[in-house]
């Protein structure tokens, strides 16, 4: 795989542009975002398309729409951009609002402020915010939550945009987030969606294998002096995490604060026997939450400077 010099500043720059600023709260009341943008048409087709037989076919023929709407702008805004002067910085620009650095570290961020004074209530309400499962007002059930989402949602909605931006700059990021955002809302195996959405899951699994690798490999190099527990978490465990991609970045954020992760959770009041990471280490608490945040920064600095570095030689 080779890089362009071209992909890398778009990917750079939108890291740079999201980390700096986020999407401003004015941004989203005066044009929404654009994940709300393509999560409206994959409501409108799921609607219209989720029927009657063929739902497979029909799944995957959403899937090429979504896609499809997504990139052709995508690739019209490349050609005509690319070549005039800072082209590449305007396309990183407009991949801004794809990343969700900022974003993924005030909600995470939101549920350890109150979980450290104690608020359980508080705590647990920002916690409904980013996770499904069902929570009470323990402490280590929400701490264990918030990790979980910080760690998976740091390889979905950061290193997985960011690594196909610098792939194929502004279509390869949005070509990922159509995808992802199509799993998020079909991609399950509820009864509607068990067909329909089996196209948009598998294609979710595929374009996430990579940055989920790469998203461990940062939590094990932002962890020292715990890297080689990390490793050792990650050697065993990452695979017997029920997704074949959120177990790596997960198990690398147990290893590195040497807590256990995953495990039994229900949603709607049905339990599911989910295997631990870690097992028989520590319930997380809010200083661990806090650590995970530090160790995210840390990782989100080391792709920087990886982009930079790769820009640079």
């Amino acid at each position: 795989m080779i890089l362009s010099q071209e992909t890398l500043v778009i990917a750079l720059t939108a890291l740079l542009i999201d980390a700096l600023i986020g999407w401003p709260d004015a941004f989203y009341r005066r044009i929404s975002h654009p994940v709300v943008w393509i999560g409206r048409l994959i409501s409108a087709l799921d609607a219209r398309w989720n029927r009657g037989g063929r739902r497979l076919v029909r799944g995957a023929l959403a899937v090429a729409v979504t896609v499809g709407t997504a990139v052709i702008p995508a690739l019209l805004l490349t050609w005509a951009l690319l070549s005039v002067p800072f082209g590449p910085v305007i396309l990183g620009a407009l991949a801004w609002p794809l990343v969700a650095t900022r974003s993924l570290y005030d909600h995470v961020a939101a549920v350890a402020r109150p979980l450290e004074r104690g608020d359980m209530a508080a705590a647990r309400a920002a916690a409904a915010m980013i996770v499904g499962r069902d929570l009470d007002d323990r402490p280590a059930p929400i701490a264990r939550a918030a990790l979980e989402s910080l760690a998976e949602n740091t390889s979905d909605g950061v290193v997985a945009p960011i690594f196909w931006a610098a792939v194929a700059g502004l279509p390869g990021i949005a070509a990922y987030k159509a995808i992802n955002t199509l799993d998020s809302m079909i991609g399950h195996m509820s009864p509607r969606h068990v067909l329909f959405g089996r196209v948009a899951a598998r294609l979710d699994d595929l374009v996430n294998l990579p940055a989920s690798r790469l998203t461990a490999l940062l939590f094990l190099l932002a962890a020292p002096p715990h890297k080689g527990r990390a490793f050792g978490v990650i050697r065993r465990d990452a695979r017997r995490h029920r997704s074949p991609n959120a177990g790596w970045p997960e198990a690398a954020m147990a290893g590195a604060l040497n807590v256990r992760l995953s495990g039994p959770r229900s949603y709607h009041g049905i339990e599911t026997p989910e295997p631990w990471l870690n097992e028989g280490a520590r319930d997380p608490a809010a200083r661990d939450l806090m650590a995970g945040l530090r160790l995210y920064v840390r990782a989100i600095t080391m792709l920087g400077l990886g982009l930079a570095a790769l820009l640079l030689a």
